[in-house]
Protein backbone atom coordinates (compact mmCIF):
# COMPACT_ATOMS: atom_id res chain seq x y z
CA UNK A 1 0.00 0.00 0.00
CA UNK A 2 2.38 2.58 1.22
CA UNK A 3 5.08 1.33 -1.80
CA UNK A 4 1.95 1.94 -4.23
CA UNK A 5 1.34 5.82 -2.79
CA UNK A 6 5.58 6.63 -3.38
CA UNK A 7 5.33 5.33 -6.96
CA UNK A 8 2.14 7.10 -7.25
CA UNK A 9 3.85 10.16 -5.80
CA UNK A 10 7.15 9.70 -7.89
CA UNK A 11 5.25 9.56 -11.28
CA UNK A 12 3.30 12.52 -10.78
CA UNK A 13 6.30 14.12 -9.54
CA UNK A 14 8.16 13.38 -12.71
CA UNK A 15 4.68 14.63 -14.66
CA UNK A 16 5.04 18.04 -12.84
CA UNK A 17 8.70 18.45 -13.67
CA UNK A 18 8.09 17.81 -17.12
CA UNK A 19 5.55 20.17 -17.59
CA UNK A 20 7.22 22.81 -15.53
CA UNK A 21 10.39 22.24 -17.60
CA UNK A 22 8.13 23.11 -20.53
CA UNK A 23 6.54 26.16 -19.20
CA UNK A 24 9.87 27.77 -18.12
CA UNK A 25 11.52 26.54 -21.83
CA UNK A 26 8.71 28.44 -23.15
CA UNK A 27 8.80 31.67 -21.26
CA UNK A 28 5.04 31.08 -19.65
CA UNK A 29 6.50 30.94 -15.92
CA UNK A 30 8.31 33.92 -14.37
CA UNK A 31 12.18 31.89 -13.39
CA UNK A 32 12.79 34.62 -11.31
CA UNK A 33 9.24 33.77 -9.23
CA UNK A 34 10.33 32.57 -5.96
CA UNK A 35 7.64 29.89 -5.87
CA UNK A 36 8.49 28.53 -9.00
CA UNK A 37 11.99 28.64 -8.35
CA UNK A 38 11.13 26.76 -4.73
CA UNK A 39 8.92 24.16 -6.50
CA UNK A 40 11.09 23.42 -9.57
CA UNK A 41 14.01 22.77 -7.46
CA UNK A 42 12.46 20.52 -4.82
CA UNK A 43 10.88 18.43 -8.18
CA UNK A 44 14.30 18.27 -9.38
CA UNK A 45 15.69 17.20 -5.93
CA UNK A 46 13.46 14.43 -6.11
CA UNK A 47 13.22 13.22 -10.11
CA UNK A 48 16.50 13.92 -10.62
CA UNK A 49 18.62 11.01 -8.85
CA UNK A 50 16.18 8.59 -10.81
CA UNK A 51 16.83 10.04 -13.94
CA UNK A 52 19.96 10.91 -14.34
CA UNK A 53 20.60 6.93 -14.12
CA UNK A 54 18.28 6.56 -16.62
CA UNK A 55 20.37 8.86 -19.01
CA UNK A 56 23.32 7.30 -18.58
CA UNK A 57 21.53 4.08 -20.74
CA UNK A 58 19.98 6.70 -23.30
CA UNK A 59 21.36 7.53 -26.47
CA UNK A 60 21.77 11.46 -26.71
CA UNK A 61 18.65 12.26 -28.46
CA UNK A 62 19.70 16.38 -28.54
CA UNK A 63 16.84 18.32 -27.30
CA UNK A 64 15.03 15.32 -26.41
CA UNK A 65 14.95 14.01 -23.07
CA UNK A 66 13.01 10.42 -22.74
CA UNK A 67 14.42 9.83 -19.44
CA UNK A 68 10.64 10.78 -18.27
CA UNK A 69 9.03 8.85 -20.05
CA UNK A 70 11.41 5.79 -19.66
CA UNK A 71 11.37 6.16 -16.31
CA UNK A 72 7.15 6.34 -15.67
CA UNK A 73 7.00 3.23 -17.61
CA UNK A 74 9.42 1.43 -15.40
CA UNK A 75 7.44 2.85 -12.28
CA UNK A 76 4.57 1.25 -14.07
CA UNK A 77 6.00 -2.02 -14.27
CA UNK A 78 7.01 -1.92 -10.95
CA UNK A 79 3.60 -1.03 -9.81
CA UNK A 80 2.15 -4.27 -12.19
CA UNK A 81 4.69 -6.58 -10.44
CA UNK A 82 3.72 -5.60 -7.10
CA UNK A 83 -0.18 -5.88 -8.10
CA UNK A 84 0.71 -9.80 -9.38
CA UNK A 85 2.81 -10.27 -6.20
CA UNK A 86 -0.13 -8.98 -3.92
CA UNK A 87 -2.65 -11.32 -5.45
CA UNK A 88 -0.83 -14.28 -5.32
CA UNK A 89 -0.47 -13.71 -2.12
CA UNK A 90 -4.03 -12.98 -1.09
CA UNK A 91 -5.40 -16.56 -3.26
CA UNK A 92 -2.30 -18.38 -0.58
Amino acid sequence: MIVGIIIGLLKWAVILNVILSWLLAFGIVNVHNQFVNMVGDMLFRITEPFLSRIRRFLPSMGAFDLSPLVFILILIFIEMVIAQLAMRISLL
